[in-house]
């Protein structure tokens, strides 16, 4: 693990490993590591909203269990996109298959389930409030 975490550091290892590739592969590469990269900085965004701007809702630390949820969530697909791009970018230059992620899927399904809970979380309130 250790070993894998370094090789992000380090671009002669990426450097040293098969042949330069077309440098269009390169980029493209780098463009879906930034996208992902953007997406972990909205989690991180969006916790912080949450955390300082959301009032307090009607189940006792839903407010701070949401915001801690979406820091982690977000600093987990910061990491993940660097990994992504490490393995992407050292197949591309062996001439190897990508490598496969079920973490999109992972990824749809927590953010699904997570706006589902805030949909129930909104009603509660609201019918609490009547």
């Amino acid at each position: 693990m250790w070993q894998a975490i370094r090789r992000w550091f380090d671009p002669s290892d990426l450097r040293a490993v098969g042949r330069t590739p077309d440098y269009r592969f390169s980029l493209a590469n780098e463009r879906t590591f930034l996208a992902w990269l953007r997406t972990g900085l909205a989690l991180v965004g969006g916790g912080l909203a949450v955390a300082q701007f959301l009032p307090p809702l009607p189940l006792r630390h839903l407010r701070e269990t949401i915001a801690i949820v979406l820091l982690l969530v977000g600093g987990a697909v910061a990491v993940r996109a660097v990994d992504h791009w490490a393995r992407t970018e050292r197949a591309i230059r062996q001439d190897e298959e990508l490598p496969a992620s079920r973490f999109p899927a992972v990824l749809a399904l927590v953010v699904g389930l997570g706006a589902l809970l805030l949909v129930v979380a909104v009603l509660a309130g609201a019918l609490g409030q009547r």
